[in-house]
């Protein structure tokens, strides 16, 4: 009995935190619970691009392995067969031979440059669609901090009237919406952060890969226009990996 006593005057004398953030947002009202929905809804759309296009890009880059088995085939038709379905290098590659197929009716530079006009739109469209999600990424952190601040003045501001209202600036008069405006700004940061951060590692991948598709491209056309002459030389790697073929009695 005495145990519960001291147990439940404890209780009693321990001081209610009432400057938590839910306590903050609550106080707030209307702007503080606009604010962090407006935020948390930038930040899940930036993570979920993030993980979308890297997975994106990364089947790219993975299917670029079946270059050189490409390159060993006989025609271009028949090396398309070994590209993955629906991958960028096949598209490039049919995107080609469609071209090639339509050349006939003009004359040597025409074919050249309407051959090279098409690789090249193919290559933009792939570029394009790497592409799709980043402005998002980039208007997250250029605007979330901006966002955080209104968050921020607002609290500044209800801070002041506060102190207006009670003639003295006691800390329990403004510790709520300073915190307040605090955790607005703390907010901001927290999105704007990783947003630039994807965007920035994105892009950079975007750009390996734009390379690896002008290079390829730039190899097609060579293709075409030499007849099947022309072809890069198989990387030494590649060839120790694929199977020797079998040696005739």
């Amino acid at each position: 009995m005495f145990i519960q006593t001291l147990a439940a005057a404890a209780t009693t004398a321990a001081p209610q935190n009432k400057f938590g953030f839910a306590e903050a947002l609550q106080a707030g009202g209307f702007i503080s619970y606009a604010t962090v929905t407006i935020l948390g809804i930038m930040s899940f759309g930036s993570f979920f691009i993030l993980f979308t296009k890297f997975f994106e890009q990364q089947k790219i880059l993975g299917q670029f392995s079946g270059i050189a088995a490409f390159w060993r085939a006989g025609s271009l038709k028949e090396g398309a067969t070994k590209l993955e379905k629906n991958s960028a290098w096949r598209q490039i590659v049919e995107d080609g031979i469609a071209a090639e197929d339509q050349v006939s009716k003009m004359d040597a530079t025409e074919a050249h440059d309407w051959t090279h006009g098409s690789l090249a739109r193919s290559e933009a469209s792939i570029n394009a669609k790497l592409a799709g999600g980043l402005p998002f990424l980039a208007t997250v952190g250029a605007t979330s901090p901006f966002i955080g601040l209104f968050g921020t003045v607002v609290g500044i501001y209800r801070a002041l009237i506060a102190i207006g209202l009670a003639g003295s600036a006691s800390i329990d008069k403004v510790a709520g919406p300073v915190g307040e405006s605090l955790i607005m700004t703390a907010l901001g940061l927290l999105v704007a952060v990783p947003a630039v951060l994807a965007y920035n590692y994105l892009q950079a991948r975007n750009k390996r890969i734009a390379e690896l598709l002008t290079g390829f491209s730039t190899d097609v056309l060579a293709n075409l226009a030499s007849k099947g002459v022309v072809k890069p030389a198989v990387p030494v790697a590649a060839a120790k990996a694929a199977p020797a073929a079998p040696v005739k009695k």
